[in-house]
């Protein structure tokens, strides 16, 4: 088969009697260029920490951050379950200092592919938390005002932006300072919303699932 045919073949799909409903990512969110890391690029993260939904979509990664202090329980269980990478929440709010260190060393053990730290965190834990591992460090910022450079010179190998519906405007502020910086940024529930952000300058895309409750109400109407 000559190279240009080959170039046009689809990618074949491979389903089973049982296992071909799955969550799906927006299909705009495949448009990013992703961030590759150790060799595996990643365009799509799923933003939940729900262990059946992250089995059962087709992002190309988990992003566990949750609104609790973080537990190595439940990195190590979600770490465990995926089949993709997982990037753990490890504090910079609420939790910090040393706590934030230690965690983070923690995640890197049990198999997390980066951590995650809240907007909070000031530029010395960073550091720290970047001396202490050897896996991407990303940096959450939810508002134009945060200092970049400081983040970046800090240590932080991503910027991790959910600034809601203001997330494609932050993100086209960054990038036009920063054109090399990788950038993951929420997509909002929209193919649209996910559109503009990319065209913002995001790189990936973190999407928020609908709950289960919802997924099963469609599933619960077959059986009535």
């Amino acid at each position: 088969m000559d190279n240009e045919k080959a170039t046009r073949l689809k990618a074949p799909t491979i389903n089973s009697a049982l296992r071909h409903n799955i969550l799906k990512m927006p299909e705009a969110a495949h448009k990013a260029s992703g961030i590759t890391i150790y060799g595996r690029r990643i365009k799509t993260l799923v933003f939940t920490t729900d262990i059946a939904i992250i089995r059962n979509c087709d992002a190309d990664a988990v992003f566990a951050v949750y609104p609790f202090t973080p537990q190595q329980a439940i990195s190590d269980a979600l770490i465990k379950a995926s089949y993709v990478p997982v990037f753990c929440g490890v504090g910079g709010g609420t939790t910090k200092g040393f706590r934030t260190v230690a965690l983070a060393k923690d995640v890197e053990c049990q198999g997390a592919m980066g951590v995650v730290l809240n907007a909070p965190i000031s530029n010395l834990n960073l550091r720290a938390v970047r001396k202490a591992v050897d896996i991407p460090v990303i940096i959450t910022v939810v508002n134009e005002n945060t200092d970049i450079a400081a983040r970046l010179s800090s240590g932080a190998s991503i910027i991790n932006v959910a600034g809601a519906s203001k997330t494609p405007e932050i993100v086209a502020k960054i990038r036009k300072k920063f054109p090399d910086v990788p950038i993951i940024a929420s997509g909002g529930s929209t193919e649209e919303s996910v559109e503009r952000t990319i065209r913002a300058g995001a790189n990936a895309i973190t999407y928020t699932p609908p709950s289960t409750q919802i997924l099963f109400k469609s599933l619960m109407e077959k059986y009535r």
